[in-house]
């Protein structure tokens, strides 16, 4: 394996790790969570999150992978001065937009509350604006260790914010349901505000203790020590087509809980089933689809920095060799998250929500990951691709492609959930549309700026072969297995084992890729092929 294909493995795997992990302490969070303020207090919950969302968007999402292009690139040419200047400049103008909107939320608490039509939401507004300012300044930390291609920061600050929200939110969600559900939600969104401080006191230690060796850093001579506002404004234009990009799909999430409880009520539902159903659909369905994207995500972060750091220094088959290998983990990660979800979906979701919920929103809630877990795969060669054309120079091309896929998706959803008898059900097609219209020209423009082929055999045909065995493998034993959460644990296990021999037969993934994660997440560097 090339040193650029273990360098995207290395950072894959330590926030593949960090991502499940996360994921993980987020069901613990989520089952007693349901279990304190219930599918309605959920709703209220998600009424207010998708604004918060979309805000945090609005002023941390550009910014930090615009300070890990820009830090890569000068690391690459042997200019840490100027790497750490950018950070610097970064963290002052990410921590005055978090406080903007912050200001945003608090002084418009009364228009977002109408905006979303539920009164109970107020508090919770309230109690999670000083989080936009928290996690702006904890997003500038991230992109300069990024940038470095050191993802330890990243990964451990995200344990940190999950294990904050089992010690904070739930504690608070518990007190504040004695009171009333608003009460409830706004203490569990009061505790995801705690826990983004303690995971900005994690990172900033790391910054501080590495930062004598930053120092020691061999600076190349006769660089110039750039000016501020020119690395503001090189920071800006790479960060404003990201930012659009990357609120694209918050704002089709708060689009959608502004639309869809009163489309539900048009077509025939009640205030309190259709809350109740938005509350099943975005809090406990859209979290499970969330897991497997953690490894998405990792991807992407590792990408934008290897992709960039390449180009900086015009290595055509370095950049090549790295967006082919982070696309053939994007298919090779998707493929198999999105047939085993959907497989085993009431399996899955009974075992984390069987007795949190009434039969009727149990049936909904499985029926809906059934379809849901489709989007993975999508979602996750979105982000890849996304990410490989941010690192290529070409922000702009996600965001219109984003565009698309959203518009298409709130249409579908303003069509698809006002029609009776369909209702919530409408959610999960119209995100396959979105990101099956934002992924082929994403593909096509990756295949043309990195100049390489479409390996169609290599990143689609055998891994979704592979995962099309694991599935029958898996289809089979639930078939003959009664439901059980040890028969699910069983079949989950199955499924894994059954993907990896058929993954390593077809072809699908090689030796190399098994032995450089497997010896990564036990400390150790892999074996070359």
């Amino acid at each position: 394996m090339s040193d650029t294909g273990k360098t995207i493995v290395k950072g894959v795997s330590i926030l593949s790790l960090a991502g499940i992990i996360c994921k993980l302490l987020g069901l613990l969070f989520t089952v007693p969570l349901t279990r304190t303020i219930g599918s309605e207090g959920l709703g209220i919950y998600q009424s207010v999150y998708p604004t918060y969302n979309l805000l945090l968007t609005l002023s941390s999402a550009g910014l930090p992978v615009a300070v890990s292009r820009m830090v890569s690139a000068f690391m690459a040419r042997e200019d840490p001065r100027n790497a750490h200047r950018a950070f610097r400049t970064a963290l002052w103008l990410l921590t005055g937009l978090g406080c903007l909107c912050m200001l945003i939320m608090l002084v418009g608490n009364g228009w977002l509350t109408a905006m979303v039509r539920e009164p109970r939401a107020s508090m919770g507004f309230y109690a999670i604006a000083p989080c936009l300012t928290i996690v702006c300044a904890l997003s500038s930390f991230r992109g300069f260790m990024q940038g470095q291609q050191n993802m330890k920061p990243t990964a451990l600050s995200q344990i940190v914010e999950q294990l904050g929200k089992l010690l904070f939110s739930l504690p608070l969600a518990y007190w504040g349901t004695k009171q009333s559900l608003a009460m409830g939600a706004a203490g569990a969104l009061l505790g995801i505000t705690l826990s983004e401080a303690c995971a900005t006191v994690v990172v900033a230690v790391f910054y501080f203790r590495s930062r004598p060796a930053f120092r020691a850093m061999p600076q190349r001579p006769n660089i110039p020590l750039a000016e501020t506002g020119d690395l503001a404004s090189r920071l800006f234009l790479i960060s404003i087509p990201i930012t659009v990009s990357a609120c694209i799909v918050p704002l089709a999430q708060f689009v959608d809980s502004v639309m869809m409880v009163p489309r539900m009520m048009d077509a025939g539902l009640t205030n309190e089933v259709a809350r109740s159903s938005y509350g099943v659909f975005s809090g406990l369905v859209i979290r499970l689809i969330n897991m497997p994207t953690a490894l998405a995500l990792a991807v992407a972060m590792s990408l934008v920095p290897a992709v960039s750091a390449a180009r900086s220094l015009q290595d055509r088959a370095a950049m090549q060799k790295a967006c082919d290998q982070g696309l053939r983990l994007a298919f090779l990660i998707g493929f198999p998250c999105s047939i085993g979800m959907s497989v085993l979906a009431r399996q899955i979701f009974g075992f984390l929500y069987y007795e949190s919920l009434a039969p009727g929103q149990f049936q909904l809630g499985w029926e809906l990951l059934t379809v849901s877990s489709l989007t993975v795969v999508l979602f996750t060669a979105v982000q890849a691709t996304s990410a490989i054309l941010q690192g290529l120079g070409k922000e702009k091309i996600p965001m219109y492609t984003l565009v698309a896929g959203v518009g298409c998706k709130i249409l579908m959803n303003y069509i698809l959930v006002g029609i009776p008898g369909f209702h919530i059900h409408g959610g999960p097609f119209a995100s396959i549309v979105c990101y099956t219209v934002s992924l082929i020209p994403n593909l096509y423009y990756v295949c043309k700026y990195a100049e390489i082929g479409f390996r169609v055999k290599e990143w689609i045909l055998k891994p979704a072969m592979a995962a099309g065995i694991m599935g029958l493998a898996v289809w089979g034993l639930r078939t003959v297995l009664p439901f059980s959460r040890i028969f699910t644990l069983l079949e989950v296990a199955v499924g894994v084992g059954v993907y990896g021999a058929a993954g390593l037969a077809l072809g699908a993934m090689d030796r190399s890729d098994v032995t450089a994660l497997v010896g990564r997440l036990r400390g150790r560097k892999g074996r070359k092929a």
